[in-house]
């Protein structure tokens, strides 16, 4: 009987997103008061969209959920990724939660993300030798593919880290991408990926509950951000190093597997996109952090937290959409310009909002003389 209960996909799913919810519900008070008691909140600083001191490690509680719900799972990791998935989970976990005690420099938390990669490349289904004809290529080393993915994996786990600026806002948008995840691997009979994406769902709506508190408010941190990023290059991975059998159930074209999880990641992509090209146009790091996300200019033009994280939010599910679809009926190439111009698109709109801002702080200035 409780065997026929674990294997049941429908019944299994339901457990998992509500124990996760109910799970991480409980364990965050509980961080709270931890936290609170030995002096841990976070400072507000100049760059912060708050201004008080808070709790900032409400990652600590994703990690013991999904640590909890791989082991609930594993009857269907037909993979057997799920020790290296756990392995890598928790060297994520360590440097994320020393960037939350003790901030930690760039270089490190770089060759740390790269260890967790490699744990998981220990795996022999995440090797690839083809890019399926993206952009006229196909056959290519073990060892150029393996280098492309790291750069992949890396950059969208910054990516989901810089977005984390205002209330519910990384939530968000890791709700839209899970969604999208959890609607492909369902489609492809992918069950334990599909889990995967229904256990963090569940997580972060319980957090949201926190995070938009005002009486027990508490941020992911670091620890966070950086769990629920790797988890979504994971992800990512799985997607574009799966059998090209298994693409016969969807409908785009293998061809353009990177541009759908450059839809699905959309906001983020874009927006650590731009602000690394504005930084390094004006001679800084792309490392250096600063306020000129997109949330920080919405914050400068009034917007409330909810809102930002609502339209920035539907934003990501639209252009997830629209490109899924573009990917169908294109080729790579075609795709290509499709991406730049909406990429431009979103340039477009910042800047028409920049200079809002700026003239709202223009006026603002001359008042006050």
């Amino acid at each position: 009987m409780k065997e026929e209960i674990l294997s049941n996909i429908t019944i299994v799913s339901i457990l998992i997103v509500v124990g996760s919810f109910l799970l991480v519900y409980y364990l965050i008070p509980k961080i709270i008061f931890m936290v609170n008691h030995h002096n841990l909140t976070e400072a507000p600083i100049e760059r912060s969209s708050h201004v008080e001191s808070t709790p900032s490690m409400g990652g600590l509680s994703f990690f013991v959920v999904l640590i909890l719900a791989i082991f609930f799972i594993k009857h269907f990791d037909d993979d057997n990724i799920g020790l290296n998935f756990v392995a890598a989970l928790t060297v994520i976990f360590i440097i994320g939660l020393k960037d939350d005690l003790a901030v930690s420099t760039p270089r490190a938390r770089l060759l740390v993300e790269i260890l967790a990669i490699t744990i998981m490349f220990f795996h022999s289904g995440y090797h690839v030798t083809s890019f399926d004809g993206f952009l006229g290529f196909n056959e290519a080393p073990t060892l150029l593919m393996d280098i492309v993915h790291i750069i992949i994996i890396l950059t969208i786990i910054n990516a989901y880290n810089l977005i984390d600026g205002v209330d519910g806002l990384a939530s968000t948008i890791g709700i839209t991408i899970f969604t999208m995840f959890g609607l492909v691997f369902f489609t492809l009979g992918l069950n334990f990926y599909f889990l995967i994406s229904l256990s963090i769902i569940g997580i972060l709506f319980a957090y949201m509950r926190y995070n938009f508190s005002h009486r027990k408010k508490i941020f992911m941190g670091d620890t966070g951000s950086l769990i629920i990023g790797f988890c979504i290059a994971i992800l990512s991975l799985k997607f574009l190093t799966m059998e090209a059998s298994l693409f016969t159930h969807l409908t785009f074209k293998l061809e353009n597997k990177l541009f759908i999880i450059a839809g699905i990641i959309a906001v983020p992509l874009f927006d650590m996109m731009r602000v690394i090209g504005v930084r390094l146009i004006q001679g800084k790091s792309p490392f250096e952090a600063d306020r000129n996300h997109i949330h920080h200019v919405l914050i400068n033009l009034g917007f409330a937290h909810y809102k930002i994280a609502m339209i920035l939010g539907l934003l990501n599910y639209i252009l997830a959409v629209l490109i899924i679809f573009l990917a169908s009926h294109t080729n790579s190439f075609q795709m290509m310009v499709i991406f730049l111009t909406i990429f431009s698109l979103f340039l477009a709109v910042f800047f028409s909002l920049s200079k809002r801002v700026a003239k709202k702080q223009t006026t603002i200035l001359n008042d006050s003389k």
